[in-house]
């Protein structure tokens, strides 16, 4: 497919385009430059683009401490010291087709969900790390005038703490902040969560579910995990007649839980976005929701290298999907 005819793709009607010609060029220009990039090779049934060009600030303020992004969000470089050292005082660009945190079809699905949503936005991520996307989707929430609440889920002690710094960086308070120190699943139960010396050091860190008594006392013993409580979705969305956004991304765990949460995302979320860790998964994630009912709207795969050994996820896939019976047409 052509430039052009890939851009026609993803844009508005023309009679908007007449109207917004430098928009449409500086789209042009961009996915002229990411030609050879894996992350333009999306499927929509919106514009994410557009959505992105349209949230975004037309010029962020930079501050000292921190890096901010293309919403104007404020990101501590020691959250992702591996990547952001040395970046406090800069500004990010449009994450077109991605910047170093995400690509342009997550980013859409993310502001997408803000753009479904009418008065109030409640998130909730569940691997929430740094408390990146209820941060980025609150943010954006808020500009666009909505009462916002924010609840994140996470196994990590110290990014429990970065989630708390961030989220009051960017001006939320802490009654709009809900955290969790936990694992989430499918139902209640006690995970493990692995250790690590230094916030920040790794964000791929998996948990052992439904822990035995004896995989408890040898990592209490090896000083190796914590114990969690496993914290069922219904138990997070409990005081919330809606979630507009629910973020998952919980290293491999995604398709269980999904089939495993039916009643509630059916009668509560609005709005999926998930981070998928295999082709497997994106597979069985379609078989689940589309017999549900739901509405994929946008999909990026995971992106795998090719080797003797097999073939390996090097980036995780996207899929947005929405629920017919909360966001009818």
């Amino acid at each position: 497919m052509s430039l052009v005819r890939a851009l026609a793709a993803r844009v508005p009607p023309i009679g908007r385009l007449v109207a917004d010609r430098d928009t449409l060029r500086q789209r042009l220009a961009a996915m002229q430059a990411s030609a050879g990039s894996p992350f333009v090779h999306y499927n929509a049934a919106f514009d994410p683009l557009e959505a992105i060009h349209r949230h975004a600030l037309p010029t962020p303020e930079p501050h000292p401490d921190y890096q901010t992004n293309f919403l104007g969000v404020r990101i501590d470089p020691k959250f992702v010291p591996h990547i952001l050292a040395g970046r406090a005082g800069t500004v990010d660009h449009l994450p077109i087709p991605a910047n170093w945190h995400a690509d342009i079809a997550e980013f859409g699905a993310a502001l997408r969900a803000v753009d479904l949503a009418k008065h109030r936005f409640t998130v909730i991520e569940l691997g929430c790390g740094w408390g990146c996307w209820i941060t980025i989707t609150g943010v954006a929430a808020r500009r666009a005038g909505l009462d916002v609440h924010l609840i994140g889920v996470e196994g990590d002690p110290g990014h429990i703490l970065f989630a708390r710094e961030a989220t009051a960086a960017n001006g939320f308070d802490p009654g709009q902040v809900e955290l969790h120190h936990g694992i989430a699943a499918a139902t209640a139960g006690t995970a493990l969560f692995p250790r690590q010396a230094e916030a920040g050091a790794s964000w791929g860190l998996e948990p052992i579910f439904g822990a035995t008594d004896a995989q408890r006392a040898e990592a209490q013993r090896a000083n190796s995990h914590d114990v969690l409580p496993m914290l069922p979705l219904d138990q997070l969305a409990e005081a919330h007649a809606r979630i507009d956004l629910l973020h998952v991304d919980i290293q491999g765990g995604e398709a269980s839980l999904i089939a495993g949460s039916l009643p509630i995302l059916n009668d509560k979320i609005a709005y999926l976005l998930i981070g998928t860790h295999s082709r497997a998964i994106e597979g069985a994630l379609f078989d689940t929701l589309l017999a549900a009912g739901w509405r994929l709207e946008i999909e990026r795969p995971a992106i795998m290298t090719l080797s003797p050994a097999g073939p390996t996820v090097t980036v995780d896939g996207v899929q947005g999907w929405r629920n017919m019976r909360l966001l009818p047409d």
